[in-house]
């Protein structure tokens, strides 16, 4: 039985470090300053539109 509870305290133990070295490992680093979303203009979005409708269904 105190096997077993070394064993649960040293898996704790270990994965309280792993996650600590994690957090302070760093941030992400910086996101994307360009880029992005655009609007579409009318003729792009006329380009997607059968994309985006789906097919009418026929129930026969």
């Amino acid at each position: 039985m105190l096997t077993l509870v070394r064993r649960v305290m040293a898996a704790l133990g270990l994965a309280g470090l792993i996650a600590t070295l994690f957090r302070l490992r760093g941030s992400g680093g910086v996101p994307p300053q360009t880029g992005g979303w655009q609007e579409l203009t009318p003729a792009e979005l006329a380009d997607l539109k059968p994309l985006l409708v789906p097919p009418p269904s026929s129930n026969n």
